[in-house]
């Protein structure tokens, strides 16, 4: 059974999902939320229905003192939205630091500047999604 890592933001969304036996992540896209989040949630269950998803995984923005904050309100809301088309089984998980381990990995991947942008919510899902995963893995 896969499962969905999620990289919410306000104007993107970055996607992830997991390999049938829930070893390793891959990034799948960055969905644009900007313009208009309803369009990004019908993006998202499109997703979740293609690949037969039933847990999700959400980065949850907390504080560096471990306090929630306004990103963490944004969250919860479009956490509720989703559970609004589905009772999905969703894990909050911790990801501070997630986006600048993300831009590490990038800058020694030699990523172009210009693309970092495209791609960093894909790679911060991708490494939210793993890091539950690799936890799973060794409970």
């Amino acid at each position: 059974m896969r499962i969905l890592g999620i990289d919410y933001g306000d104007s993107r969304i970055g996607i992830a999902v997991s390999d049938p036996m829930g070893w390793t992540a891959q990034g799948l896209e960055t969905v644009k939320s900007k313009d208009s989040l309803k369009k990004a949630i019908a993006r998202i269950l499109e997703i979740i229905r293609q690949y037969d998803i039933k847990d999700i995984v959400i980065g949850y923005p907390l504080n560096m003192n471990g306090t929630a904050g306004p990103r963490t309100e944004r969250t919860e809301a479009f956490i509720k939205k989703l559970l609004e088309w589905d009772d999905f089984n969703i894990v909050k998980w911790d990801e501070r630091l997630t986006t600048v381990s993300a831009h590490r990995a990038m800058n020694e991947l030699g990523v172009k500047a210009s693309n970092k942008k495209n791609i960093v919510d894909t790679m911060s899902a991708v490494l939210i999604l793993q890091g539950y995963l690799d936890r799973k893995s060794r409970a």
